[in-house]
C-alpha cells in the first residue's frame, strides 16, 4: 500500500512541476508579447512601461525562486539562469531610463529561455 501512495505522490509532484513549467512558459510568452508590442510601436511610453513592469516583476520572481535552496535545479544551471535574469533586469532598467531603446536582445534571450524549459 505505501508503495502505491509513494507512486501517487511522485506522479502528483511531476504533474505540479509540469504545471509550473507551463505557467512559467505562459508568463515568458506574455513578457515576449509585451516586449514585441513595445518594440513595434517604436517605444511608445505606455507600451514600454507595460513591458518593463511585467518583465521586471516576472524576472524578480524567477530569480527569487531560483535562489531558494529548495529549488531542485542543478546549482550550475540555477547560477546561469540567475545571471541571465540579472542581465535582463539591468537591460529593462536601461529601457526604462531611456538609456537604450532596443528590445531585440531581450526578446531573443527570453525566447531562448522559454524554448529551453523542459
Amino acid at each position: 500500500m505505501s508503495h502505491m501512495y509513494s507512486r501517487q505522490y511522485e506522479e502528483t509532484l511531476e504533474d505540479d512541476q509540469a504545471e509550473q513549467r507551463n505557467r512559467e512558459r505562459a508568463a515568458i510568452d506574455h513578457s515576449i508579447m509585451l516586449l514585441e508590442q513595445a518594440r513595434d510601436t517604436c517605444g511608445g511610453a505606455v507600451d514600454v512601461s507595460k513591458a518593463v513592469f511585467f518583465t521586471s516583476k516576472l524576472w524578480a520572481v524567477l530569480v527569487e525562486d531560483l535562489a531558494d535552496p529548495e529549488n531542485a535545479l542543478p546549482q550550475d544551471l540555477k547560477a546561469q539562469i540567475i545571471s541571465i535574469g540579472i542581465w535582463i533586469l539591468k537591460e529593462l532598467e536601461r529601457l526604462r531610463s531611456g538609456e537604450t531603446n532596443s528590445f531585440d536582445d531581450l526578446i531573443i534571450v527570453s525566447r531562448s529561455i522559454r524554448d529551453g524549459l523542459p
